[in-house]
């Protein structure tokens, strides 16, 4: 099926756009109503994200009350430490939790390596009825957590502010560290694909804690597992690529290095100025980002000069996906969402009006 909106993916391969695509992390999410009300009936997160149909919904429900240029799959990317049997929850008003948690080579070694159309049926699932049901409108992103992340979760046994267990572990036993992560590459590089070979049309690896570690450490435990996952995914389905893009959270510093990886956009956060990371990257991969989600806070004003400033960093051109630097958060207005996807729509064209588009996605 031929899409309608292609505008997503080719910014991610740099062609050339009629405006620069947008879509927000989080967008399926607590700032939306309605979201809440189907959040409501599942009863709680977890039975929201295993019901394919209810997934599909609230996938869905942002592209409905906006014009987005993408939909990305409802999951969490702690699926795979699930399926592979430690447990994960969520309590009210926290953040994610495992009943069992990692401590030491044993418990690694017995970690299964998940069978994404068997432990994880329900997330491909997902994948068939959200691609079935968008009818080619816009593209789907699937995604999942990187290795360094997820095992960040699993030792810890929930977030962490010091990441003392994993690091310790790192610091006495590296080995063991090691054979978790090459378990969790090979587990998403079988996860990813399956969600490709579902549907997904673009597929994304957050990095959530990689910034958590030194450069030395980052190249080791988080960016080379990123670099084979990469290297191992399914690039080419449905008669057209499937780009990848990784997001290292507070990850500026070794920009060159995760271009570097053979992914086709790499996303920003807001600590670092799109222009900047524009001149050091921009002529390898896309860019993804990269307002601050506390700027929809704001007053439409500010947001709206919030994105005139990125789009003037980033200048003119394709390569460019407007995002936030991170997921939208509960208390954000959906009015002020919108002021900022405008604002976006609104703006961009006038950075692309050298372009010649093969086709009219309008």
């Amino acid at each position: 099926m031929q899409l309608k909106n292609d505008r997503y993916l080719r910014a991610l391969m740099k062609q050339p756009v009629d405006r620069t695509p947008i879509w927000m992390m989080r967008q399926a999410g607590r700032y939306l109503p309605e979201y809440r009300a189907t959040r409501a009936i599942a009863g709680d997160f977890m039975s929201l994200c295993k019901n394919p149909e209810l997934a599909c919904e609230v996938t869905l429900q942002p592209l409905k009350r906006y014009p987005l240029d993408a939909a990305i799959l409802f999951s969490d990317i702690l699926t795979i430490p699930d399926a592979m049997g430690m447990g994960l929850y969520f309590g009210e008003g926290e953040g994610p939790r495992f009943t069992k948690q990692l401590t030491d080579f044993m418990d690694v070694m017995q970690l299964p390596v998940p069978d994404p159309e068997v432990e994880l049926r329900y997330v491909m699932d997902a994948v068939r009825t959200i691609r079935r049901e968008l009818n080619g409108e816009v593209p789907l992103i699937g995604f999942s957590g990187s290795p360094w992340t997820l095992a960040t979760y699993m030792f810890e046994g929930g977030s962490s502010k010091t990441f003392s267990k994993i690091k310790k572990l790192m610091y006495t036993e590296p080995e063991v560290v090691h054979i978790l992560l090459d378990k969790l590459t090979q587990s998403v590089i079988l996860y990813l694909n399956a969600q490709i070979a579902a549907g997904a049309q673009s597929v994304m690896i957050f990095d959530t804690w990689g910034g958590v570690l030194t450069p030395h450490d980052y190249r080791e435990y988080s960016l080379s597992y990123m670099q084979q996952i990469v290297s191992g995914l399914t690039r080419f389905a449905d008669g057209r690529p499937v780009p990848v893009t990784l997001f290292t959270k507070n990850g500026g510093l070794w920009l060159e290095e995760i271009a570097a990886t053979g992914c086709d956009g790499v996303g920003l956060d807001w600590t670092i100025d799109i222009r900047h990371a524009r001149a050091r990257i921009g002529d390898k991969v896309a860019l993804q980002g990269n307002m601050d989600p506390s700027i929809l806070l704001g007053t439409p004003e500010r947001i709206r000069q919030e994105v005139q400033a990125i789009l003037d960093g980033y200048g003119m051109g394709s390569g460019h996906v407007f995002n936030l630097g991170h997921g939208i958060t509960p208390d954000v207005d959906p009015e002020k969402a919108g002021v900022f996807i405008e604002a976006v729509q609104s703006f961009s064209r006038t950075y692309h009006m050298n372009t010649e588009i093969a086709e009219d996605d309008e």
